[in-house]
Order: structure tokens, then sequence, then C-alpha cells
């Protein structure tokens, strides 16, 4: 593990080694996400990509999660605003990019990690693009659930699990919390920008998926052609609830590319 300063600040980065002559894969998060909850008790997602796909890898974890710099009075004059994820895919993950040496990549994005990976290559050159269970705007499913997290953070167990993963748990929780609850994140809509994309896309999604209707990866459109992907006995986190398939469909997306 290392660590890499963008704009004053220290990222969590996991690198996976690969060939140096094929597109690299880099991993954008969910909302409560980080480098260490991509790895599960048995699974380990971004190396089980790397290695059946050939590719080099990297894992970072967004301010304020993991093990990357939190960020100070989060719910106060530091909470983040409703173009977050903008911020982070046009102006933090390009630094991170270029801090890394890495040139169109592959990114491949979970949920808040996938709307980062849309808006991202809708503005610069990238490889190819995975996105699973993205957030293209916001639905009321979304804001029960979220609305449910909160709930169980403050009462129940949810603060203590998230805490294995996160140096400032409160910092991780709240930052994604306050904003998608936050009146002015109500109009977060990212289907135009979806429009500029060129590069090939997969998107996939559970049909159980209670942080969002299949309308996500439906309405998705692009310049490219779009390979859309619904899975059965799936929730929000395809690549937890349907390992083996989700691996199997971002391999095969994979040795289509370039």
């Amino acid at each position: 593990m290392q660590c890499v300063e963008i704009s004053g600040s220290q990222l969590e980065v996991r690198h996976i080694p690969g060939p140096a002559h094929l597109s690299p894969l880099i991993f954008l998060h969910e909302g409560l996400g980080s480098v260490a909850m991509w790895q599960g008790r048995d699974k380990d997602w971004p190396l089980s990509v790397c290695q059946a796909s050939g590719r080099a890898g990297w894992v970072y974890s967004r301010r304020g999660y993991g093990q990357s710099a939190p960020v100070p009075d989060v719910r106060g004059a530091n909470r983040l605003g409703a173009d977050y994820m903008h911020l982070e895919a046009w102006q933090v993950l390009p630094q991170l990019l270029q801090s890394l040496s890495v040139d169109k990549p592959i990114l491949i994005g979970h949920s808040d990690g996938g709307s980062i990976a849309l808006l991202h290559a809708a503005r610069f050159e990238v490889t190819g693009v995975v996105v699973m269970a993205p957030h293209l705007f916001v639905e009321d499913i979304s804001l029960r659930s979220i609305e449910a997290a909160k709930h169980a953070f403050e009462t129940g167990d949810l603060r203590n699990r998230l805490s294995r993963f996160h140096a400032d748990v409160d910092c991780a929780f709240w930052q994604w919390n306050d904003v998608w609850l936050s009146q002015a994140f109500r109009s977060f809509d990212i289907q135009q920008e979806c429009m500029d994309i060129s590069a090939p896309l997969l998107a996939m999604q559970g049909v159980d998926d209670m942080y969002g209707s299949l309308r996500h990866i439906e309405e998705l459109h692009t310049l490219s052609r779009v390979r859309r992907e619904v899975l059965k006995a799936c929730g929000h986190s395809p690549h937890r609830d349907q390992h083996d398939l989700s691996l199997q469909l971002v391999v095969d997306f994979l040795k289509q590319l370039p």
C-alpha cells in the first residue's frame, strides 16, 4: 500500500502489478467504500479482475475514506456540495492518473464510483468503462435506503462494521450521507454528460438493488454502444452478490477492447 498526495491531501493507493503495454484498470469505490472494502472475506475483487484479464490495476480511497486523509469539519465548513462527484471525476481523478503516469485507463466503478467513472469518461480519453449500479439521477428508492443507513449508523451496528475499513468512520459516513439527503442534491442528474462518452461501456445492475431502479442502466446513453447486463439474485453490489458472474462479464468485455 502507498500514499499519493493530491491537492495537499494524502490518498491511499494500492497497486496490482501487470503488463505495461495494456491499459491498466482503475477501481472507483462506492459511497461508503475504500481500498479495503473491495476485498471480501475470501474474494479480492480487484485482484480477481486483474489476474483474470492479465492487466495491472490501481485502487484508491477517496479523501475521507479508508486510510486517506480525513476531511476536517466535514459536517460544517467542508461539507460536500452536490457537485462532489463532478469534482472527483474532473479534478481529483485526472491529477491522480497523472501522478501515477496512467494514460487512457479502463475505469471500473461501483455506485458513486460508477457515476464518477461516467463523468470522467465524458471529458477525458479512456479505453473503456465498467459501471456497477451507477447513479445517473436521484430516486425515492435511493433516499429511503440512505435514510435507513443513517438510522442504522446512529442506532445500530453499521458504525462499528464500517470502522474496520475507515480510519475516520464518522467522516466517511457523514460526508456521503449528508450530501445525499440534502435538498441541493435532489437535482443531481448526469444523463446529459453521459451522452458525450465515446468509449466502450459495460453497465451492470442487480434486480434487487435497494439503492436504485434499473432505469439507471436502461436510460444510460452514450456516443458508443452500451452493453447492459441485469443480474438476478443480486442487490446493489454485483461484485459481491454475483462475484463469479460479474467477473466473467467484465473479463469478456475487456477482451473486446482494443
